[in-house]
C-alpha cells in the first residue's frame, strides 16, 4: 500500500511542477529546473500530503508545500552536485544540472527552485495567512543556517578536518543537512491544521538519522547503476560515516531501531498512520 501512495504523491508533484513550470517560459534555465525537479522518490513531498492526510486537510490544498520541499530539495541537490561542492556528475540515473548546461544555469535554476519553493508554500490556496507564514518560517528554519545549509557546511568543513568526526557530531551534522527537511515534510499537515506537532516531530527525527544511515549503508553495498548517482566517494576522502564508525551490522541495527522509535511515536494516530510506519520501514529497505 506505501508503494502505491508514494506512487500516486509522486504523479500529483509531477503533474503540479509540470503546470507551475509551464507559465515561466521557454529558456534554459526553466528547463534545468524541470530537469533538477524531475523523477526521485519523492518521499518528502509524500509526507506533507501524508501528514495532511492524517489532519484531514484537502489534497489540493497539501500539494502546494508537497511541491514546494521537493522544489527545494532539487535546489539543494543542484547545488550539492557542482564541482564547488561534491562534484557529482549523475544524479537520479541523469546528467547533473551543471553537466547538462552549465555551471552557471545550475547556480540559477537552484536559486530559483529555492525561491520557487516558498512561493508554493505560500500560495492563498494553502490557507489562512497564519499558517502560510508558519509554513514558509518553519521552511527558512529548516533548510537555511539553522538547518539543511549548516548540515551541508559541516559536512563540507569534515572533509578538510585534522581527524574525522565522532559520532555525536556526525549525528548532529545529519540532523540539520537530512534530517531538518524530513522532519519539516512530516511535520506540515500539522502545521496546515494548526494541531499539535509532536508526535509527527518525534517520528521525523527518529526517521531522518534512519534515512541517512541507510544512505551510508547503501553507499558500500549498492553502486552507481542502482543508485543513480556515484557511490563510495565518502570512503574514498576517508570521511567518517556511520558505517565507518559503526560497523555495517551495527550501522544496519542502529537504523532497525530508529524505525521502531520513529513508528512508536505514532501511537496517537493508530492504524490511521500505518502508511506512515510503512514509508519508515521502506527507508531502511529501499535499494536506492
Amino acid at each position: 500500500m506505501f508503494q502505491e501512495h508514494l506512487t500516486v504523491a509522486g504523479r500529483a508533484i509531477q503533474a503540479q511542477f509540470d503546470a507551475v513550470l509551464a507559465g515561466l517560459g521557454d529558456l534554459p534555465v526553466i528547463h534545468a529546473m524541470a530537469h533538477a525537479t524531475f523523477g526521485g522518490k519523492r518521499l518528502r513531498g509524500f509526507m506533507v500530503l501524508e501528514s495532511a492526510r492524517l489532519h484531514g486537510i484537502d489534497p489540493n490544498t497539501a500539494i502546494w508545500p508537497a511541491t514546494g520541499i521537493e522544489a527545494l530539495h532539487a535546489y539543494s541537490l543542484a547545488h550539492d552536485d557542482l564541482p564547488c561542492m561534491d562534484d557529482d556528475d549523475l544524479r537520479r540515473g541523469a546528467p547533473t544540472v551543471h553537466v547538462k548546461w552549465d555551471e552557471a544555469t545550475a547556480v540559477l535554476a537552484g536559486d530559483a527552485l529555492q525561491t520557487l519553493a516558498f512561493e508554493l508554500v505560500s500560495n492563498p490556496a494553502v490557507g489562512n495567512g497564519d499558517v502560510r507564514a508558519d509554513l514558509a518560517l518553519s521552511l527558512a528554519q529548516a533548510s537555511g543556517a539553522k538547518g539543511m545549509v549548516l548540515g551541508q557546511a559541516l559536512d563540507i568543513a569534515a572533509e578538510t578536518a585534522a581527524s574525522p568526526l565522532t559520532l555525536d557530531e556526525i549525528t548532529a551534522l545529519q540532523r540539520g543537512k537530512t534530517g531538518a527537511l524530513i522532519e519539516w515534510s512530516a511535520t506540515a499537515g500539522a502545521r496546515m491544521a494548526q494541531a499539535d506537532l509532536a508526535p509527527l516531530q518525534s517520528y521525523a527525527r527518529a526517521l531522518g538519522l534512519a534515512f541517512q544511515i541507510a544512505d551510508d549503508v547503501l553507499d558500500v553495498t549498492s553502486d552507481a547503476a542502482t543508485m543513480g548517482k556515484a557511490t563510495g566517494k565518502d570512503a574514498d576522502a576517508g570521511k567518517a560515516t556511520f558505517v565507518s564508525l559503526l560497523g555495517l551490522s551495527e550501522a544496519k541495527r542502529r537504523a532497525d531501531d530508529l524505525v521502531t522509535e520513529a513508528c512508536d511515536a505514532l501511537s496517537v494516530y493508530q492504524a490511521k498512520a500505518d502508511i506512515l510506519r510503512d514509508a519508515a520501514r521502506f527507508v531502511v529497505t529501499r535499494n536506492t
